[in-house]
């Protein structure tokens, strides 16, 4: 019996709901859903596999089924999950991020552990399984050890498996976490931190975090700040010093060009210092307090795991409106690390060897000549740089409208995930209802009927050659009461909410099902465990993803990058299984 089969047969015997069995295991809905159809499953002796066992038979105790035990389910589950093939899998997909991530020379590599070049290669792509894989993995850990023990590479593990730092001071507890990372399921771990990052997304209020941090009260002096015309910075100190003076500099002059950063220094040390971190986040609150745009170039060459924990940082800083994030594709960082700041008031450069960089540099500017030369490299990389994503706020309306016109002509299916009802199989009279118990403006309510008039223009379009599936919530009367739903209409960035009642709101779900009926290209999936409020999000998979904010404040992020799109379509597919 297949895992999928075993696990269902539980669920049966159970009569439990995905829900219960989220709660009971500690693990999220959408992890049991991709267990329930086959989209996933935990590795066999991993912590996921013990926590939904325990979910099982604490289900189960409550239930008084006294003949399911946890020895038995953990065995047959465990049973039905050794599966060669995936473990080879892991390994592989462990292998190639492990040896990107710190820098392995696999020609060095195949040297010392005695493997023909191309033969290892192979194995790293997963188009070769070594004959012996405990063998080659012992032999892989003590490279490791021996040639990547530095603390770069100990805190990549860490972070990796989840492990404490200190906990891989002696050489066999190094190994030990190395081989944890090479058979890790790292799908469970990505599907979690993109939940964590789409809550967080979904709960944050702008007005709460500007005055959490008193933003709105922030004064942008105008003291001129002296220092000599260029000024050079060495070593870990100076360079958190460095990039203070930049920014110092930035600030107080009277330009207002717009700062362009770009960096694939490493991180790991610079932001050990808390003290430097707050003097960081507050440069960078008080040059958008002075109305200075941001030109960023992330470095996103990184395990997936910190690549979100960065963009959650970032992202209330997004919604000012004063930032445009950037990628750039190919990079490779083996050997060097560079950094480049520029304004129109500093430039500040740095540099530094992988696995140095307390040994690195950073030189500040402010001739004629440097300023120059800065700004046209920052203009050559932004033409080799892709955007991360598009945010648009209030202010970009117009274009936003260009960027829906412009994807309803797209031959791409769609999928939807809505935390209220789509507009678009709405009835005018309908919608007249609820607008106009709430004694709108005229031009508020010219503006919605154009709004809802362009929405089923777009929507038409799109299911001429495509097909939409929209996820909308069906929730009951008393989760209504405490959470009613409003009207979607943050596509035209309108900043009033608009309450359905219950009874409107079911009369629109009878109108979107026969908006079903109607067209073959939609879908309409029904969900009773929306897991969001505040955010819609659509799907073009393998191409992109639009995650749209509908209040506090109105927000849309257009993300294009491929490892984004991948680990968001990929959490949300069992919705639509």
């Amino acid at each position: 019996m297949t895992f999928q089969d075993l696990f269902n047969k539980y669920i049966d015997r159970l009569g439990c709901s995905i829900k219960d069995l989220a709660d009971a295991s500690g693990l999220s809905a959408s992890t049991i859903s991709r267990y329930k159809t086959g989209e996933r499953k935990p590795f066999a002796d991993s912590e996921q596999l013990q926590n939904l066992v325990s979910g099982i038979v604490q289900i189960a105790a409550d239930k008084n089924i006294s003949d399911i035990k946890e020895k038995e389910v953990y065995f047959e589950l465990k049973k039905a999950l050794t599966d060669q093939s995936d473990l080879h899998a892991a390994f592989s997909k462990n292998f190639a991020t492990i040896s990107d991530s710190i820098k392995i020379n696999m020609k060095e590599l195949a040297t010392a552990i005695n493997f023909d070049l191309s033969y290892l290669y192979r194995i790293r792509s997963g188009q070769r399984h070594p004959n012996d894989l405990d063998d080659f993995v012992d032999l892989l850990c003590k490279y490791i050890v021996k040639h990547h023990a530095d603390q770069s590479a100990k805190d990549f593990f860490a972070n990796y498996t989840g492990c404490d730092v200190s906990d891989l001071s002696t050489e066999t507890a190094f190994a030990s976490c190395i081989k944890d990372a090479l058979f890790l399921n790292h799908t469970e771990s990505t599907d979690k931190q993109m939940e964590t990052f789409l809550k967080k997304l979904d709960d944050f209020n702008l007005d709460e975090y500007i005055r959490a941090i008193h933003f709105d009260k922030l004064k942008v002096p105008h003291v001129p700040f002296y220092f000599p015309v260029s000024k050079t910075y060495y070593g870990i100190e100076q360079m958190r010093q460095g990039e203070l003076d930049f920014f110092k500099a930035t600030v107080l002059s009277k330009s207002y060009e717009p700062i362009f950063m770009c960096s694939d220094m490493p991180m790991t040390k610079l932001v050990e210092d808390m003290d430097f971190n707050k003097k960081w986040m507050f440069a960078i609150a008080m040059a958008l307090k002075k109305g200075l745009h941001l030109n960023i170039i992330h470095n996103v060459d990184r395990p997936f795991e910190e690549m979100m924990l960065g963009l959650e940082a970032w992202i209330p800083l997004y919604m000012t409106g004063q930032i445009s994030p950037y990628h750039l594709k190919n990079i490779s960082t083996e050997i060097y690390h560079h950094f480049t700041y520029v304004s129109g008031a500093a430039a500040l450069s740095g540099e530094c060897i992988d696995g140095y960089h307390e040994d690195g540099k950073y030189h500040l500017s402010t001739s004629k000549e440097e300023l120059a030369y800065f700004h046209k490299k920052a203009d050559h990389l932004m033409q080799k740089a892709s955007p991360l994503m598009e945010i648009y706020t209030k202010d970009d309306a117009f274009r936003f409208e260009t960027f829906l016109k412009k994807t309803a002509e797209e031959e791409n299916d769609q999928y939807n995930i809505l935390s209220s009802l789509p507009i678009y199989t709405l009835s005018k009279e309908l919608l007249l209802q609820i607008i106009q118990k709430e004694d709108l403006p005229g031009d508020d309510v010219s503006a919605i009927l154009n709004f809802y008039e362009k929405q089923k223009e777009h929507t038409s379009k799109i299911l001429k050659q495509n097909k939409l599936t929209d996820n909308i919530p069906e929730i009951s009367r008393e989760e209504f009461e405490k959470n009613p739903l409003i009207l979607s209409l943050s596509e035209m960035f309108f900043d009033k909410e608009i309450f359905y009642t219950y009874d409107e709101y079911l009369q629109h779900i009878n109108y979107s099902k026969e908006f079903a009926k109607n067209h073959d290209n939609y879908h309409l999936q029904l969900n009773q465990n929306s897991a969001f409020r505040n955010i819609q999000i659509r799907i073009v998979p393998n191409h992109r993803v639009l995650i749209s904010k509908s209040k506090t404040p109105v927000i849309h992020f257009a993300i294009y990058h491929p490892k984004m799109v991948n680990a968001l379509q990929n959490f949300i597919a069992p919705v639509f299984l």
